[in-house]
């Protein structure tokens, strides 16, 4: 069964509660900056609610909350950082609503980086998220599942990683090094090539059976102030019109 749902104007004031308007903080991904940003203001303009995000490191999100920072809605890049909320009865178990790949980036001039194997090479200056950041777990995943394949050859990971000249804290601070001219590769997700970026990149394709699917869960934390309206939130992200604005900005279904 399809869990999304066009919801009209109707059904989510009435999901808000009395419809009148709501102040919301949604806490989410660095990784979902753009696509939730937009999706924010389709949303509020739906709602007549006033949204606002804090965007960073799931793993700095959790933390934040875990020292009682105050938000109403909460977004996580990957289970691990979410799931101890869930335990802690900090937030509603979540609800799986995108799901994003990794790939790899170069600066468009910069021939360092051409293949996969290239990551190995001695003093290529690659920069990958820290192993907390959810995109640095897929990070070494990856790495570990082509170690397993044999395919480049032995310690494939030990090579690549003695490469590492910077662990970002979020994925987007990933990116920009590249940008900025300050690595010769790094691995993002795929939704990270941005068109402000993608000019300025050059992207190296994952093979599938390397890849990672990365799972991105939701849901409402037990301290909102306005529990109707965040769950009116989670509600329009898993929407026909919050997906279809995901899409636009490369996310994947679900499922």
């Amino acid at each position: 069964m399809n869990p999304f749902r066009t919801l009209s104007l109707t059904a989510l004031l009435l999901a808000a509660g009395t419809g009148s308007a709501a102040s919301l903080t949604v806490f989410a991904a660095a990784s979902l900056t753009d696509a939730f940003t937009e999706l924010g203001k389709a949303f509020d303009a739906s709602t007549g609610n006033r949204t606002a995000f804090s965007f960073a490191g799931s793993q700095a999100l959790r933390t934040q909350l875990e020292n009682g920072a105050k938000a109403d809605v909460y977004a996580s890049a990957n289970d691990a950082q979410y799931a101890p909320l869930v335990s802690k009865g900090l937030v509603a178990a979540g609800q799986a609503f995108v799901r994003n790949k990794l790939t790899l980036i170069a600066p468009k001039n910069n021939p360092a980086l051409r293949t996969l194997n290239d990551l190995s090479k001695p003093g290529l200056k690659l920069v990958i998220a820290d192993k907390t950041v959810p995109v640095g777990d897929y990070t070494r995943r990856m790495l570990a599942a082509i170690d397993r394949s044999g395919t480049y050859g032995k310690d494939f990971s030990a090579r690549t990683l003695k490469n590492v000249v910077s662990e970002e804290t979020n994925v987007r601070q990933v990116a920009l090094k590249v940008q900025l001219g300050e690595a010769d590769a790094a691995v993002v997700y795929a939704t990270d090539v941005t068109p402000t970026l993608k000019p300025l990149v050059r992207v190296i394709a994952l093979p599938t059976r390397f890849n990672q699917n990365a799972s991105y869960p939701i849901g409402v934390l037990k301290g909102s102030a306005s529990p109707d309206a965040a769950q009116a939130f989670v509600n329009y992200v898993q929407s026909a019109a919050g997906q279809q604005i995901l899409r636009k900005w490369g996310f994947l279904s679900p499922q």
